[in-house]
């Protein structure tokens, strides 16, 4: 047998191992492949099963971006809905617990893609008083919402754990260093292991050990996710990324490639180089460059998921210690962010946790609100927040919108949010997993 023929059978022999020992996967947009569902790594309480709950009256927004459903009932009986549609078309079970919904409007639990405890741990309940039944927090070890978890209900939490970055990272605490392709396999293995449903990367690390993390992933049925500043997000989605966290993780792909590595270098050399750098970088992008568009088409056709956080990012002219070029630079954020998504990419809500522009535990509807005003209609924001953040998260097949077999993560709003996003600070009531958990008072 020839050398060339040896090597060929070894090559196919250890295919066929790897195959028999990681996930079956599918194809979708552009050969992403296609991962099982993700697993929340909190038990949630399950509810009575005995008695059904109807929420009768209230406008029935599903999460679908369908039509809105004047006067809806939606019955749950333990944790699951079982039915939800117009009044005249849905009954109501003998003996049911009545809701009455007359001037709310019902929708799916919010996911929040982009969350940050910070220490806070009242933040994620606070969350959940406000409607975020689901969260994932990207860059930070599991074991840190120990602490959280003990204080009461929270939302699901799909953890990423601490964010792979290379030496000199941005943030010590809550990184993992990997320096080549073993380690980053390595670390992966050991993420997932300890519960982590998706992987991040983080910005000092090179193309090769992006492209190295998301084989791992995905080869570990999980996503990988980026923070991207010196890597070309082109670049990084063609190596297999899932999702970009933050619209300013764009930034390098839409400049000419002399100001994107000036910037590059900049952040290599000093992280805090990016502080200023990422506004002065945006406020210098064209959004009617060819080099914008083929990179918008790139993201859609790609399937990949953006999380802009704009909140965390805003600042306006009148802001305390603004400046021309941060405020120049926030508003091109904002045009982008409407761009892309009238180009088809699939934008989502990440809420960051705490942003500037809002009080503690509105983030989520802070960055709702901006969303909106950056060309979004509520209707696409709440499709984001709802069954685009499920399949974001790989759990469309039981959360992300109000209809029969899926979980009862409910919330209950004053108000009709598709005539004002605003409306989604009126939180009255939160279902989660078919037991009332807030019901909280305030705007």
């Amino acid at each position: 047998m020839s050398f060339r023929l040896r090597v060929c059978l070894l090559a196919t022999l250890a295919g066929l191992c790897a195959c028999a020992s990681t996930p079956v996967q599918w194809p979708s947009p552009e050969g992403q492949p296609k991962l099982p569902p993700a697993r929340e790594i909190n038990p949630i309480a399950r509810p009575d099963a005995t008695r059904p709950a109807a929420i009768v009256g209230a406008t029935l927004i599903d999460g679908r971006g369908g039509p809105p459903v004047r006067d809806a009932v939606v019955v749950v009986r333990g944790d699951r809905i079982v039915a939800a549609g117009a009044r005249g078309a849905t009954d109501v079970p003998a003996g049911a617990e009545i809701v009455r919904g007359e001037g709310l409007s019902v929708l799916p639990g919010l996911i929040d893609a982009h969350f940050h405890i910070d220490g806070d741990d009242e933040l994620p309940g606070l969350f959940l008083q406000r409607g975020v039944t689901s969260l994932r927090e990207p860059g930070h070890w599991i074991e840190g919402y120990d602490a959280a978890r003990r204080l009461g209900p929270v939302p699901r939490l799909f953890l990423a754990g601490p964010m792979l970055d290379g030496p000199d990272p941005a943030y010590p605490e809550s990184a993992l260093i990997v320096r080549d392709a073993a380690e980053a396999r390595w670390a992966v293995d050991r993420l997932v292991e300890r519960g982590a449903s998706a992987i991040k990367v983080y910005f000092r690390l090179p193309l090769g050990l992006v492209e190295a993390i998301a084989q791992a992933a995905h080869a570990r049925g999980v996503i990988a996710t980026a923070h991207l500043e010196t890597v070309d997000a082109a670049a990084a989605i063609r190596a297999g990324l899932d999702g970009i966290e933050h619209i300013t993780s764009l930034g390098t792909a839409l400049v000419p490639p002399r100001e994107a590595e000036r910037y590059r270098q900049a952040v290599i050399a000093r992280n805090e180089a990016r502080t200023e750098g990422r506004y002065a970088l945006f406020r210098g992008i064209s959004l009617g460059a060819p080099r914008t568009s083929e990179f918008l088409r790139l993201l859609a056709a790609r399937g990949t998921f953006v999380t802009p956080t704009l909140a965390i990012f805003e600042r306006r002219a009148n802001d305390e210690g603004a400046t021309e070029t941060r405020v120049r630079g926030f508003e091109n954020m904002m045009r982008l962010t409407g761009a892309a998504r009238r180009a088809g990419v699939r934008v989502v809500v990440g809420s960051h946790g705490t942003v500037p522009g809002a009080e503690r535990g509105w983030a989520y509807q802070r960055e709702m609100e901006l969303l909106v005003e950056s060309g979004l209609s509520p209707m696409e924001v709440l499709v984001a927040g709802t069954s685009e953040n499920a399949r974001f998260f790989r759990i469309d097949d039981r959360l992300g919108s109000v209809e029969p077999g899926k979980l009862a993560d409910l919330v209950l709003v004053e108000g009709d949010p598709l005539a004002d996003i605003r409306a989604m600070r009126r939180v009255r009531r939160v279902m989660l997993n078919g037991r009332w958990v807030a019901s909280p008072q305030g705007d």
